[in-house]
């Protein structure tokens, strides 16, 4: 069973996070992710991408941590390299691209969000964050990276130390998302942007995003591998498997 699915509204790709309710991040999902990407990006046709899910109660819930709890050390270590490139890739397409937050976007979620150019989220009681800190591990390097450059140092630094979700008013006070909107508008105005973007001189379009995203995936990439040890590690901890084991009793 699929679990994204690519819809294509004229030149604008909408790719559709579809895994049961939560979106919870697997390999097998972050595969087929990065599959759908690779698609959007060789494909001359689409020349915007909204990502976004096929319900409305969860963007996406993070990482699926029932499941990957019980790989191995180098399992999960392929699954969270394969997450960061799968980040990277999103966020360094060269074609305008639009998260449309209809649900809750946590953790392993949010960053998907946060490796977009533009977010707009549903007005009402929808959640984004990382709660990470609290269950014994970071907020992963290169989501802290680009979360500095959206909203700065001292707001990353409340955010990740904090471990909260905030709501919709609240993301867009501290410039996390860019719009609230009713639900029923989330789609068509995602969709609208992608396709107003998507329709700029290309070369121009292109060299803009260079120019914002540049200096930020050569900060990644200069440390990737050393904080992907790092993060494994701390997932590994004695500490971090006791909280993930509670948290799953929990959920």
């Amino acid at each position: 069973m699929e679990m994204v699915h690519i819809e294509y509204h004229e030149e604008v790709a909408v790719v559709k996070l579809a895994r049961e309710v939560t979106n919870a991040l697997n390999l097998e999902l972050l595969n087929e992710l990065a599959e759908s990407l690779q698609r959007v990006k060789q494909d001359p046709r689409v020349h915007g991408l909204v990502v976004t899910s096929s319900n409305e109660k969860f963007f996406s819930i993070g990482y699926d941590i029932r499941e990957l709890h019980s790989l191995s050390k180098a399992d999960f270590t392929q699954f969270y390299r394969t997450f960061n490139q799968v980040c990277l890739d999103l966020y360094t397409l060269l074609k305008p691209t639009v998260a449309g937050i209809s649900g809750h976007a946590i953790a392993g979620g949010c960053a998907l969000t946060l490796c977009c150019d533009y977010r707009f989220i549903s007005e009402g009681h929808k959640l984004m964050g990382f709660n990470v800190v609290k269950l014994g591990i970071p907020v992963p390097y290169l989501v802290n990276c680009i979360l500095q450059q959206i909203v700065g140092a001292r707001a990353v630094r409340d955010i990740a130390d904090s471990g909260k979700f905030y709501l919709p008013e609240q993301l867009f006070e501290m410039g996390l998302v860019d719009c609230v909107l009713p639900l029923k508008d989330v789609l068509p105005k995602s969709i609208e942007k992608a396709r107003l973007l998507g329709s700029l001189p290309q070369k121009a379009f292109v060299m803009t995003k260079l120019n914002r995203i540049e200096t930020v995936k050569s900060q990644i990439l200069a440390q990737l591998a050393e904080k992907e040890q790092h993060f494994v590690e701390c997932w590994f901890s004695e500490e971090t498997r006791k909280n993930l084991e509670a948290a799953m009793e929990k959920f």
